[in-house]
């Protein structure tokens, strides 16, 4: 069996709320795995060595913040890194792909980087988008879920529904939401099995505090407790 939570993972400060938010999400570490998405090969022999060392290298400090080295470690080839992860998320059979916030966001709020950004308007794997500085003084475990009130399908509320059971957690309702995680639906006519993340969402979660996971059309998020 493939991880259930995948952590697109480069080493940054913001990569490290990242793997909070995985281990929030998934607090068997067996059931993650961490990616790193290189855009091509070096042509030289050597550059090429030292890129990919270097991309190994990032992976496994990772692994070893999240307290075990022999967590699942993936370096991946692609054009587009939202690509890229999708295509890994796919063939692992993962529930989620996990990124930290963009660097220029303020504490306490979600902003997917570019990379997320990407799979906001073409992907098929829900995209979980840990609030900036979450590795400060990160919770114990999520105790507080939202689902944003905007006009999106039952898949929100039925992700949320199922993991306030898995996590024990207490599903609040607060305009706008600030919990451990906001959960975000896609709107309603989107595309089953498609991520779309509306206007309205977006101008929402602006005001929002909470990590953040995005579900696609008609594909609730179920994950299991540790």
């Amino acid at each position: 069996m493939g991880a259930s939570v995948i952590i697109s993972y480069d080493g940054t400060a913001n990569d490290d709320d990242a793997l909070t938010l995985g281990r929030l999400l998934a607090p068997d570490v067996g059931s993650l795995a961490l990616a790193y998405v290189r855009h091509a090969p070096e042509i030289d022999t050597e550059r090429e060595a030292l890129a990919q060392h270097d991309a190994e290298h990032k992976l496994a400090d990772g692994a070893s913040l999240l307290g075990d080295p022999d967590i699942p470690q993936h370096v991946v080839f692609s054009a587009s890194t939202g690509a890229g992860l999708q295509e890994l998320a796919e063939s692992e059979g993962a529930s989620l792909i996990a990124f930290g916030s963009d660097y220029r966001t303020p504490p306490g709020h979600a902003e997917p980087p570019n990379s997320a950004q990407q799979l906001l308007e073409i992907g098929e794997v829900a995209v979980a988008i840990a609030a900036a500085g979450l590795r400060v003084d990160p919770p114990t475990q999520i105790r507080s879920i939202a689902v944003l009130p905007v006009d999106e399908d039952d898949a929100a509320q039925q992700t949320a529904s199922g993991l306030s059971q898995v996590f024990g957690a207490e599903v609040v309702e607060a305009v706008p939401p600030v919990a451990d995680l906001i959960v975000v639906g896609s709107p309603r006519g989107a595309p089953v099995g498609r991520l779309v993340l509306s206007g309205a969402a977006r101008g929402m979660l602006d005001a929002s505090r909470g990590s953040v996971l995005v579900v696609p059309a008609g594909k609730p998020v179920l994950l299991q407790a540790a």
